[in-house]
């Protein structure tokens, strides 16, 4: 081994133990044909706590100058799911436990989603459900759309081919910084910022309201206003967007971790509570990490600024003599999503001249393959990934709503018997043509109810007629077309 050889690995062995202050970011120097030879092609800025030779994550082998060699046994994702487990928990043991929480496994949607039209047996995760190139059953149907089309947001797909919505997978999906659509630095980050919560909690979807934020409708026509030069705003979240009011908390300064941790997020534990803050009292327990008591008042540190501010009280006799018969939302929310008529519709056959208005629609592959087949001078087969495999799969999933609006809150009771905010959340209507111009499924709806509620985190002050909220508002009535499960059990070729 020669000398600077020897060097290399005498001064990188004491960075490993030493580490480096904290903080700080170490640039590890480019030694051409040592261990990091891997730079010499891919410049880098490691922080403190990775700055490790790049094969401990990533393989194949820096010893040599030669692509083909060095790429040899390359992991490009090591923190994706599949390889998460063995690149991260060595050294962060908390990945042992994410594979089991909400947040990881999103069981709570989609057994929603599937009880809603039939499914008698509930999944464990995302990963549990059934994969079916043609459905037999509206239940195989279901599950097609949930695998292609709705979990573009689970922790497995890059996201979608938007500037603001691609990201890493597994651990770096939240702990790496993506900006305009590439990785912006290898710096990891110990707390998530809201853009990477924003990557997966984008269009109108909670997360977005929190900064005001409500998708325009796809028709091309109310994709306005447009910009001086008669173009289009930008999109980088596929659908242009309405800016409303934001959460007070986000105006505050207050980040998505301030109040949901990564205790909540990686191993399940109890979120932050309206209640748990705004109705603490002088000498309860400190319900949050980042809390603290200081002269008989609550402060709460924000995780990534570190600001300090103090938690108003909620010391108005009005609190309670409701926060037993409502959600706080109730009152304080002050606009919702509500979003009526979700149809979706698989299509197989390649004819979509009744779309060119639709083209937009929140998904990149449907918009490309839209524009490619109607306006381009190639035609692409109709073909949507599996956001679970990353694999091609016959059909793409068609979308669009009957109505979108924000400014009727609507009231009902959740499952405790409170009132709450209602969303029509199950306001789903499936249908599939076929590769031979079927028409195998027409507009079935589920069973039960389609609006339950939710948390709005569009929060104000509840205003002076506060005490309208305070009852059950029935919505509009349903549009009118869609068949229940029920009446359509099975395929019709209608």
């Amino acid at each position: 081994m020669n000398l600077s050889r020897s060097l290399f690995v005498i001064l990188f062995s004491l960075g490993l133990f030493l580490g480096v202050s904290h903080g700080q970011a170490a640039t590890i120097d480019l030694i051409s044909g040592g261990q990091s030879s891997c730079l010499s092609c891919h410049p880098v800025t490691l922080d403190d706590n990775h700055s490790l030779s790049c094969t401990i994550c990533h393989q194949g082998d820096a010893t040599v100058n030669d692509l083909t060699h060095a790429h040899i046994g390359l992991i490009i994702h090591p923190a994706a799911p599949d390889r998460m487990v063995q690149s991260c928990s060595p050294c962060h043991s908390q990945v042992n436990d994410i594979g089991h929480s909400l947040h990881y496994t999103v069981a709570t949607e989609i057994n929603t989603v599937r009880r809603h039209f039939g499914a008698d047996q509930e999944l464990t995760s995302a990963a549990d459900i059934p994969d079916n190139n043609t459905p037999s059953t509206l239940l195989e149907l279901v599950d097609d759309l949930l695998r292609r089309s709705c979990l573009h947001c689970h922790i497995s797909s890059p996201g979608d081919d938007y500037d603001g919505v691609q990201r890493g997978t597994g651990c770096a999906a939240c702990h790496l910084s993506y900006e305009n659509g590439r990785l912006k630095s290898h710096v990891f980050q110990r707390r998530p910022a809201d853009t990477n919560c924003l990557h997966c909690h984008y269009a109108n979807r909670v997360g977005s309201d929190y900064y005001g934020l409500f998708e325009h409708d796809f028709k091309d026509e109310y994709r306005t206003p447009y910009r001086p030069d008669g173009e289009y705003p930008e999109r980088p979240f596929g659908v242009e967007r309405h800016h409303l009011t934001p959460d007070v908390h986000q105006q505050a300064g207050l980040s998505c971790v301030d109040c949901h941790s990564g205790a909540e997020l990686m191993q399940g534990a109890t979120p932050l509570s309206c209640a748990g803050c705004h109705l603490w009292r002088p000498g309860s327990p400190v319900p949050a990490a980042n809390l603290s008591e200081q002269d008989s008042r609550l402060f709460i540190t924000t995780r990534n600024a570190g600001q300090q501010l103090p938690i108003p009280p909620a010391n108005s006799p009005v609190h309670q003599m409701f926060t037993g018969q409502a959600d706080c939302t109730v009152c304080h929310a002050q606009w919702s999503f509500f979003d009526r008529g979700h149809a979706l519709l698989r299509m197989d056959l390649n004819e979509f001249e009744e779309w060119s208005y639709l083209i937009v629609q929140s998904s990149f592959e449907v918009e490309n393959t839209l524009l490619t087949n109607l306006y381009g001078d190639e035609l692409l087969p109709p073909v949507m990934t599996d956001k679970l495999t990353g694999l091609e799969k016959p059909g793409i999933w068609l979308q669009g709503y009957s109505l979108r609006r924000w400014e009727r809150v609507v009231i009902g009771r959740g499952k405790d018997g409170r009132l709450a905010v209602m969303r029509p959340i199950l306001d789903l209507q499936l249908s599939w043509v076929n590769d031979q111009g079927e028409t195998v499924f027409d507009s079935i709806q589920g069973k039960g109810p389609t609006l339950l509620p939710y948390t709005p985190h569009t929060i104000g002050p509840a205003g002076a007629f506060y005490r309208l909220r305070l009852r059950e508002t029935p919505p509009e009535p349903a549009p009118s077309g869609g068949k229940t499960s029920a009446e359509s059990p099975s395929p019709s070729n209608e």
